[in-house]
């Protein structure tokens, strides 16, 4: 098992988590990803209905921005949500992107 680069918690910066929030495909990741649960990228892309090579782009610009933490295992990457780092240094952030998520 391996962690995939991602920012350390301090490190986390604002605009480039506004940017990776500000998409509307990326919204939609965290608001699936909301729940708490670890899923597989495949998971996320098939409830997403969209292309995985697209997705791809998507992945990583969340997991560089610090929205998400991303573990290989094998040939299967699992994706969660950093809700706790979020929330520690962007208080209300997280929860009111999950609010904009189109029903």
């Amino acid at each position: 098992m391996s962690l995939l680069p991602q920012p350390a918690r301090a490190d986390i910066d604002f605009i480039a988590l506004m940017h990776a929030l500000a998409d509307p495909v990326r919204l939609r990741m965290v608001g699936l990803l909301a729940d708490g649960r670890e899923r597989t990228c495949l998971g996320v892309v098939e409830a997403l209905g969209m292309n995985a090579s697209t997705m791809s782009h998507h992945f990583r610009v969340l997991r560089e921005s610090g929205v998400t933490s991303t573990r290989k295992t094998g040939r299967v990457r699992y994706v969660t949500l950093r809700r706790d780092d979020l929330d520690a240094r962007f208080p209300g952030v997280l929860d009111a992107a999950i609010g904009a998520v189109p029903a």
